[in-house]
C-alpha cells in the first residue's frame, strides 16, 4: 500500500481511480504526490500524479479517452472526438522541467532518473503507434504497477536506487512544485462556486474561460460509471440526457430554463448539461407576488405541453424566483419529450414527492400526462395561496380553478392554458375593480 504524501484535488473520476489504484496496490515504499503544478519558466504545468517509486521519479499524465487512438507525428487521432497534441509530448517537457527543478534544489539528484507516463483508463483504450515513439511511455491501468516497477526503465547516466536521495527529492519537491490551486474546468467552462448537488448531480456556477468576465451559466454534473457494461452504460447516457433532450423539443420561452450545450469528459465518467443561470432561488411556499409566480408557472408548463414535453416531476424545487420575482421552470431529469424507445419513468419512483402525484399516478408513475402535471402546479399553487397542503388547509381565498387543477378525474382538470387564462381572468378584473373604486373615489 503506497504512502500519499500531499497534493491537490483530483479532477475527474480517472485520476481519483488510478490515485486509488496505486494507494491500493503499490508497494509501500512508493510515494505519491497528485494534482500539483510545476514550474516551468514563466508557465505553471498541472500534472496528475507524481510517484516516487526505488529506481526513479515518475511524471504520470491520466487519459480516460476511450476506444482506437491513431498517433501520427506529434498527434493524437482518438476515434471518439478530434485530433489533439500528443500528451507524450508535453509530458517529457514537463519531466525535463522537473528534473532541472530537483538539480537546482541539490546537485546530487543528477543521478535521479525522472520518467513520464501517460496512463489511459478506459477498458477499451488502444493505442495505434507505428513508429513506437509514443508507446514506451503509455500504460493502461492493468500494467500500471508493473511499467512502473521496471527499472529497465532508467536510462543511461541515472542510478537504478534512488532510496539514499528520497530526503532530498522530497525536499526539492516541496521547495519547487505546489498544490494545483486551478478551479475545476469541463470543456471551456471554469468553475467559478458550487452550488450543491448530491452523489449523483453535482451544480456549479460556470463562466466561459475563454471570456473571463462574460455571463455565467449553470453546469450541473452527472456522474456515470465508464466502466459499467454497454446495456447499463447506455441506459445510464439515456437517463442523463434526458433533461437535455426534453429542453431541446421547448423553443426558447421566459418561463423555461434554456440548455445551452450537453456533452461528456472524456472517459464519459461524468456528463454536463450547460444551462442557463437563472439568478434567482427555487421557490418558497409564502412567496410574495404569489399569482405571477402561479401565472409565470402555468406559461411556462403551458408551453412545455404545447410542444408536447411533460414534466412529470414538477414541485417548488423545480420552479426558480428570480430576482425580479418571476418564475422560471426547471428540474427536466425525468421529462417526457415525446414518444421514443425507451422510457426513465422506472426512475421516478425515487425522486417523486407524492404530495405533488395526482391520484392515478400514485401507484404508477409512467401514467403520467399533461393533466397530472397541472395537478401538481394545483398543489404548489394552493400552498402559495394559503400556506399549506390541500389536505391540511382550508380552501379559504383560493380560485375556484385552483381547485379544478386539483379535481380527482384528469379528465375534468383544465389544462395549463386554460388555468392560465382562468388566472389572468380574475387578475384583469380585480385590476378593474381598483380602478372603479380609484375613480368613485
Amino acid at each position: 500500500m503506497a504512502e500519499i504524501v500531499g497534493g491537490g484535488i483530483p479532477v475527474n473520476d480517472a485520476e481519483r481511480r488510478v490515485i486509488a489504484h496505486l494507494r491500493d496496490h503499490a508497494p509501500q515504499d512508493w510515494l505519491l504526490l497528485h494534482n500539483v503544478e510545476v514550474p516551468r519558466g514563466d508557465d505553471l504545468f498541472e500534472v496528475d500524479l507524481i510517484v516516487l517509486t526505488p529506481h526513479s521519479l515518475v511524471v504520470v499524465d491520466v487519459k480516460g479517452t476511450r476506444g482506437r487512438i491513431e498517433v501520427s507525428g506529434g498527434r493524437w487521432f482518438p476515434q471518439r472526438g478530434g485530433a489533439v497534441g500528443s500528451p507524450v509530448t508535453k509530458l517529457r517537457g514537463t519531466a525535463r522541467a522537473l528534473k532541472g527543478l530537483l538539480v537546482d534544489a541539490h546537485r546530487r539528484l543528477e543521478r535521479v532518473y525522472v520518467d513520464s507516463l501517460v496512463v489511459l483508463t478506459s477498458p477499451d483504450a488502444e493505442l495505434h503507434d507505428p513508429s513506437g515513439r509514443d508507446a514506451v511511455n503509455v500504460a493502461d491501468l492493468d500494467d500500471l504497477i508493473s511499467t512502473l516497477a521496471d527499472v529497465t526503465r532508467v536510462r543511461r547516466g541515472g542510478s537504478p536506487d534512488v532510496r539514499p536521495y528520497v530526503t532530498a527529492i522530497l525536499d526539492a519537491l516541496h521547495q519547487s512544485v505546489r498544490r494545483s490551486t486551478a478551479p475545476p474546468r469541463f470543456g471551456n467552462w471554469e468553475v467559478e462556486e458550487q452550488l450543491g448537488g448530491d452523489a449523483k448531480v453535482t451544480e456549479y456556477r460556470a463562466f466561459n474561460a475563454t471570456l473571463p468576465g462574460s455571463e455565467t451559466v449553470l453546469l450541473r454534473v452527472y456522474q456515470a460509471d465508464p466502466l459499467a457494461d454497454q446495456p447499463s452504460r447506455v441506459a445510464e447516457r439515456q437517463r442523463i440526457a434526458n433533461a437535455y433532450q426534453s429542453l431541446t423539443r421547448i423553443p426558447p420561452h421566459p418561463n423555461v430554463v434554456r440548455s445551452r450545450d450537453f456533452f461528456a469528459i472524456d472517459d464519459e465518467s461524468r456528463f454536463v448539461l450547460v444551462l442557463d443561470d437563472v439568478h434567482g432561488q427555487a421557490l418558497h411556499v409564502r412567496q410574495s407576488a404569489r399569482l405571477t409566480v402561479v401565472q409565470d408557472m402555468l406559461r411556462g408548463l403551458a408551453h412545455a405541453h404545447a410542444n408536447g414535453v411533460i414534466h412529470r416531476a414538477l414541485t417548488p424545487a423545480s420552479v426558480l424566483v428570480t430576482d425580479e420575482g418571476h418564475a422560471v421552470l426547471t428540474g427536466f431529469d425525468y421529462a417526457k419529450p415525446g414518444a421514443r424507445n425507451f422510457t426513465v419513468a422506472h426512475e421516478l419512483g425515487n425522486v417523486l414527492d407524492m404530495h405533488y402525484v395526482a391520484p392515478e399516478c400514485q401507484e404508477g408513475p409512467d401514467r403520467m400526462t399533461p393533466a397530472s402535471d397541472v395537478y401538481a402546479a394545483g398543489v404548489i399553487a394552493y400552498q402559495l395561496l394559503t400556506g399549506g397542503l390541500p389536505e391540511d388547509t382550508e380552501a379559504k381565498d383560493v380560485p375556484e380553478v385552483v381547485a379544478r387543477m386539483l379535481d380527482d378525474a384528469p379528465a375534468r382538470r383544465p389544462t395549463a392554458a386554460d388555468s392560465l387564462a382562468s388566472l389572468e381572468g380574475i387578475r384583469q378584473e380585480s385590476r378593474l375593480r381598483r380602478l372603479f373604486r380609484r375613480v368613485l373615489s
